[in-house]
């Protein structure tokens, strides 16, 4: 399922989602084991990977920056540092780092035998290039963008020192520079432009990619000179695959089927009951690699009527039964969220208290409210007005489980009066109700690693848009208070007073009543059991093909 800083980028208007960032210690992936009694062929040289996520516009995460851009930049691009199993930042193309006192330069070492695809070296001009990329406004970027917001200028030390200077200290700064979104590119691969670029971004990981037929699969080639690899991975072996198709099946049933008869090799975004199928072992595995950063939620526009009031935003939660809805559509698959956070980050603070479906205290607040009229249809009213909340949602970011429980909670939600309006739009016509606030519900989730997706997602700076047109702050809340918790999530050196921050905020966006949590974004692969080597990649839990072994 793809989320608002996941979604495909327009060339031509720039609207795109915003981006993910920061530290999580995530949580461990979980796999089914292969039957032992299942027969490994030969290895092959090709192996199939089939998307149900959008298409994306441009495969350069830098423009736009969402998660289909990242499922496929991991196989092409490198970023500086990754994360461990553990959460722990480790080495990548950056063999070493080190901060001054003051938080305000930080020094990159690179590794020397770096070399992107066009043989090109990763060096300290390399790096500067891409800091100056992502923070060209003509680039439309808002994940990368806003993920390296703090860095001033990159001075170029050396051809292996890269200097960050800081215009104030950046605790999610290694977090940031983690993601696929901020990945390292070849200079001369941006230099062609951005139409260019965004066919095939030059990078220095496992493979190239060599065709796009669009609407159909990209394919991508072994690029015979990798040399680099995250910390604690192993080089790929003689047998990796050569090449990878990256297939585009939006129907889960005619991706699951694939994958059933051996046509593809791997799938994501799998239906519940494909899961639960893939779990009884046999011919098929699991990993389910929970995304870092926001839960799955919906967010209520505290900017304008009717949750202008806080007594009309706490009687929509407590008109809604996410729990029996999650019983019944997701089969186990998605575990119930009463966090703005993602389960998988150790600073997720729970909030069951704050969500309790309780539909008599819900009429009761509308009248306290002043809702207290009902019209024919019993959608309450007030001073000749409905109690009516717009709701676009769009089908390139849910899927029809999701969209069932929405319309059970607009169910839920008409039974002690309001009016849920939900309109399945385009996604071209969804950012469009968000940039006009023609909206006063929305589901957008948000991936990034750490606590700071939080300063994205409810500072009253992220009601702006980034050069790309996305603004991250539908909630529309503009509080100095949460701010000040916020921004010490974004420049607390001591990690628990960053930590207690962290609780803060999220204890003050559940107090406000300023979003209904649903469940942690997901993120499953199916794959045949056959398949060696394939995992996530401990960052934003995105496909790790560089080791894989196809039979």
């Amino acid at each position: 399922m793809t989320s608002a800083n996941e979604a495909p980028l327009k060339l031509s208007s720039r609207i795109v989602g915003a981006g993910a960032a920061a530290i999580a210690l995530l949580l461990p992936l979980t796999a089914c084991a292969a039957n032992p009694g299942d027969a490994a062929g030969p290895p092959k040289d090709s192996l199939v990977y089939a998307t149900g996520d959008a298409e994306p516009d441009c495969l350069d995460p830098h423009v736009g920056g969402n998660f289909p851009q990242a499922l496929l930049a991991t196989q092409v691009l490198e970023s500086l540092v990754s994360l461990n199993a553990q959460g722990e930042i480790v080495p990548w193309l950056a063999t070493s780092w080190k901060s001054s006192d003051d938080g305000l330069t930080w020094d990159f070492t690179l590794a020397p035998h770096a070399r992107f695809s066009d043989g090109t070296s990763v060096d300290a001009e390399a790096i500067k290039a891409n800091i100056e990329h992502l923070q060209d406004p003509n680039t439309g970027s808002s994940t990368g963008y806003l993920a390296v917001q703090q860095v001033k200028s990159v001075e170029v030390v050396s051809p292996e020192v890269a200097r960050f200077h800081l215009s104030r200290p950046d605790a999610a700064l290694l977090e940031s520079l983690a993601q696929p979104w901020t990945a390292i590119q070849s200079p001369a691969g941006i230099e062609r432009g951005m139409d260019a670029n965004c066919l095939a971004p030059i990078g220095s990981g496992p493979f190239v990619v060599s065709d796009w037929v669009k609407q159909d699969h990209i394919t991508l080639t072994r690029n015979p000179d990798y040399s680099t690899l995250p910390g604690g991975f192993e080089a790929p072996s003689g047998e990796a695959a050569k090449t990878v198709t990256w297939r585009f099946i939006p129907d889960a049933t005619a991706r699951f089927a694939a994958l059933q008869s051996g046509e593809v090799d791997v799938i994501d975004n799998p239906l519940p009951d494909q899961i639960t199928t893939a779990e009884q072992g046999g011919a098929l595995a699991h990993l389910n690699a929970p995304r870092p950063g926001a839960s799955n939620r919906i967010e209520l526009n505290t900017g304008q009527a009717p949750f202008d009031d806080k007594r009309v935003r706490q009687a929509f939660i407590a008109s809604s039964d996410v729990n029996a809805g999650i019983d019944a559509l997701f089969a186990g698959t998605a575990p119930r969220s009463y966090s703005a956070l993602s389960s998988a980050e150790p600073t997720a603070l729970q909030s069951p208290d704050s969500y309790v479906y309780d539909p008599d205290r819900a009429n009761q607040l509308l009248d306290a409210a002043g809702w207290t009229k009902r019209d024919s249809d019993g959608v309450r009213m007030k001073d000749g007005k409905r109690l009516t909340a717009r709701f676009p949602v769009t089908g390139a970011q849910s899927t029809q489980a999701e969209q069932a429980l929405f319309e059970q909670i607009q169910a839920g939600a008409k039974e002690v009066g309001f009016d849920v309006e939900i309109s399945l739009l385009d996604l071209g016509s969804w950012y469009g109700a968000l940039g006009n606030h023609e909206y006063e519900l929305v589901s957008a989730p948000y991936t990034k690693i750490g606590p700071d997706v939080l300063r994205f997602l409810f500072h009253s700076d992220a009601t702006v848009p980034a050069p790309s047109g996305y603004f991250a702050n539908h909630s529309m809340v503009r509080s100095p208070e949460l701010d000040r918790l916020l921004d010490a999530i974004g420049t607390e050196q001591d990690p628990n007073a960053r930590a207690r921050a962290a609780k803060d905020a999220q204890q003050w966006i559940a107090n406000d009543a300023l979003i209904l949590p649903i469940y942690d974004q997901q993120n499953h692969f199916l794959y045949r059991s056959a398949l060696e080597g394939f995992r996530a990649l401990p960052t934003v839990n995105t496909p790790w093909l560089g080791n894989a072994v196809a039979h």
